[in-house]
C-alpha cells in the first residue's frame, strides 16, 4: 500500500478504499475510488485505470481524450503531477505493441523526474522480461540490470 504524507480528508479515503480492495477490509472501494477519480485525486485515477486496463487488450484501455477510460485517467493523472502514471500509460503502452507511445510516455515520466524512466528511454529496449512482454511477442529472458540477480 501506498504511503501519503498529507492528512486530507481525500486522503484518508483513499487509503480506506486500498484497504478494502487489498488488505480485504469491509466495503466497496470502487465507488470510493470513483468519487475521488470524479473530484480528481491522481492516485484513485491510476487506481481505476489500471482497474480498467487488466486484462491488457486494447479495447478497455481507450484513447486519452476519454476522461474514464484507462488512458485519460493515467493522462489527467498525469497532468495532476503524479509520475507514477506516465510510467503505467507506458508500460500499458508496451503492452499493446505501441511503441511510439512507450517512447513518448517514457519521456513524459523522465522529464516529470523519473530518474527509471529516464534510465529506460536511454536504453529503450523493445523486448521486456515480464509477462505481459510475451503475449505481444516482446519477450526476453531476465538479466542483471533488471535487478533480480
Amino acid at each position: 500500500m501506498e504511503r501519503i504524507n498529507d492528512d486530507t480528508p481525500a486522503n484518508r479515503l483513499y487509503l480506506k478504499g486500498l484497504a478494502i480492495r487489498y488488505e480485504r477490509h469491509i466495503g466497496k472501494w470502487l465507488p470510493i475510488m470513483r468519487h475521488l477519480a470524479l473530484r480528481g485525486h491522481p492516485g484513485a485515477m491510476i487506481e481505476l485505470a489500471d482497474w480498467f486496463s487488466n486484462d491488457g487488450s486494447a479495447d478497455p484501455f481507450g484513447t486519452p481524450a476519454n476522461a474514464f477510460s484507462a488512458a485519460g485517467l493515467y493522462r489527467r493523472a498525469y497532468k495532476r503531477g503524479d509520475m507514477r502514471a506516465a510510467q503505467h500509460m507506458a508500460l500499458s503502452c508496451f503492452n499493446q505493441n505501441n511503441m511510439a507511445g512507450y517512447r513518448h510516455w517514457l519521456g513524459q515520466g523522465a522529464k516529470a523526474g523519473d530518474g527509471e524512466a529516464r534510465q529506460e528511454r536511454r536504453q529503450f529496449e523493445t523486448r521486456l522480461w515480464h509477462a505481459d512482454a510475451g503475449e505481444v511477442r516482446r519477450l526476453r529472458p531476465k538479466q542483471k540490470r533488471d535487478g533480480f540477480a
